[in-house]
């Protein structure tokens, strides 16, 4: 994402910096670059600045992060100023964050999202690459080899060639499909099936109940087994949608109040995982009631979004506190793995302690 469209998508909810009856704890010794964030029975060690890069490489705006089952740690990058010898998109570490191996050199300056499913035996990548002119949606071996590609989808809202196309991320759903966030786009949410045929599109812009201002990033909620539903990051909303898996709405939280600028969502048990692009990374239970946001301070938040200078500015970031989280994702252990919006690109371990 380029800085300007940033800027123009962040105005409607920039000012807003309250966060709620929350109170988050950060204990830290002076000199200490490892302060643990959080409250209760969320309690994180953080570590910034995450994974070994090989020689030559150079993180260029991370976006987004997925763990196999093997526990390998997968980061997709821009990577628009890359040379011909740091062109890959994605990135993959070990557990402990030594470097494994990279691909991805065929969608370079286009990397976003990223999610990893198991079908059958076998793991496979599926990939949103936004910027590039063609290869929009990727599914991938783990080591990166193609198993199909698609462009822009067949369907009415799609027919007229001016209408944008650049998905954001994918989630999976539960009878072997997956759904697509048209986040930078046209604002479509659409369904396809366990074949990659595309089944329904629904959404579309606006800011009524159903109608989306850049979905940016959304997942199955399911920690109500009897009616799991479609979450989506209805982030220049500043808000959540929850939709029933086909599509029809059901409800969305007040603007700017339990989210600020929501980028993406995952869960883990009874937990939702959700980055959040103005500064902090927020745990919900299941009535979408804040548990606790990490790394959450009004005053940092503010110097953050005014210009959004902090974001190329390394030797201003402050441990314990993030820039621009733009995906997390649980290991099995219950640690997070945090990428961010940042112009080097970053990586933060966060440690569960409690």
């Amino acid at each position: 994402m380029n800085r300007r469209t940033f800027l123009q998508s962040a105005a409607p909810s920039a000012a807003v910096f309250s966060t709620g009856p929350t109170l988050l704890g950060t204990t830290r010794k002076a000199g200490d670059d490892t302060p643990v964030i959080g409250a209760g029975e969320h309690k994180y060690e953080c570590h910034h600045n995450w994974g070994q890069l090989p020689s030559g490489y150079s993180w260029q705006t991370t976006h987004n992060v997925a763990i196999d089952s093997r526990g390998l740690v997968y980061i997709t990058h821009q990577g628009s100023k890359g040379t011909k010898d740091n062109m890959d998109t994605v990135l993959v570490f070990d557990p402990k964050g030594k470097f494994v191996r990279s691909f991805g050199k065929e969608w370079h300056n286009g990397g976003h999202g990223i999610e990893i499913r198991k079908e059958g035996s076998d793991e496979f990548i599926y990939l949103s690459n936004t910027w590039t002119p063609k290869l929009k949606l990727v599914k991938t071996t783990l080591t990166g080899e193609k198993v199909w590609e698609k462009g822009r989808p067949e369907a009415k809202e799609y027919e007229d060639p001016k209408t944008p196309y650049n998905p954001t991320n994918i989630c999976f759903l539960p009878d072997g499909g997956f759904n697509v966030g048209d986040g930078y786009g046209s604002n479509y949410m659409l369904n396809y099936d366990k074949d990659g045929q595309l089944v329904k599109v629904f959404g579309g812009s606006g800011k009524d109940l159903g109608k989306l201002a850049t979905p940016h990033g959304q997942w199955v909620d399911a920690r109500n087994k009897d009616k799991p539903v479609l979450l989506v990051c209805d982030r220049a909303n500043a808000r959540l949608q929850t939709f029933t898996l086909d599509g029809t709405p059901v409800a969305a939280t007040e603007p700017g109040k339990a989210v600020l600028f929501p980028a993406h969502a995952k869960t883990r048990g009874d937990v939702l995982l959700l980055p959040d692009l103005h500064a902090r990374v927020s745990l919900f239970d299941p009535e979408l009631k804040p548990i606790v946001h990490l790394g959450d301070d009004p005053v940092w938040r503010k110097k953050v979004l005014d210009g959004f200078k902090v974001r190329a500015q390394p030797k201003e970031w402050l441990p314990g506190k993030f820039v621009h989280p733009h995906d997390a994702a649980f290991d099995k252990d219950g640690n997070i793995f945090v990428v961010e919006w940042v112009a080097t690109g970053r990586v933060t371990f966060l440690k569960k302690v409690s």
